[in-house]
């Protein structure tokens, strides 16, 4: 079983720790925001981003590549970013509150943020939790508008 599981690593059909190229990218490069120092100007950063209105994407522009991805997710803070054959490249991040009520009240505010910004993340809540992804529908993929969005939910757990 051993040697199964070495040979199915090695061939690609296994994989270990991250899940993404954008992801192994940052867990392997030193990136802005990785020491203290850096990290205190992450709220400027998202500050720039939050300040943005998202635009509405119809589908003619192509999906941000691995290197914008890159630039983009150092200016946001605790988003992943996973890829899958359906969605492609999204964001995703976990949030945890102390009860039930608390988990609904931040999504209400993040769906009052989304009708404003007409940009509507899939919304997973309970008890104690919330999980947020975001991405681009018609590009099926990451634009600048799904990092802007990550930005405004940011600034309600920021308060």
């Amino acid at each position: 079983m051993l040697a199964f599981i070495k040979l199915a690593y090695y061939n690609g059909l296994l994989t270990s720790g991250h899940s993404s190229v954008v992801e192994r990218l940052v867990a392997n490069e030193k990136v802005e925001g990785s020491t203290p120092f850096a990290r205190s100007n992450i709220k400027e950063f998202m500050s720039d981003l939050a300040d943005k209105k998202c635009i509405p994407c119809e589908g003619n522009i192509p999906p941000f590549n691995s290197d914008e991805i890159h630039k983009y997710l150092k200016k946001v803070d605790g988003w992943d970013v996973l890829e899958d054959k359906v969605d492609g490249f999204h964001l995703i991040k976990n949030f945890k509150f102390d009860n039930f009520l608390q988990s609904q009240e931040f999504v209400n505010k993040v769906g009052e943020i989304a009708e404003a910004e007409g940009h509507h993340p899939d919304l997973w809540f309970g008890w104690g939790y919330a999980r947020i992804k975001i991405f681009t529908h018609a590009i099926k993929g990451l634009a600048e508008s799904d990092f802007i969005l990550a930005a405004k939910i940011d600034q309600i757990t920021n308060v």
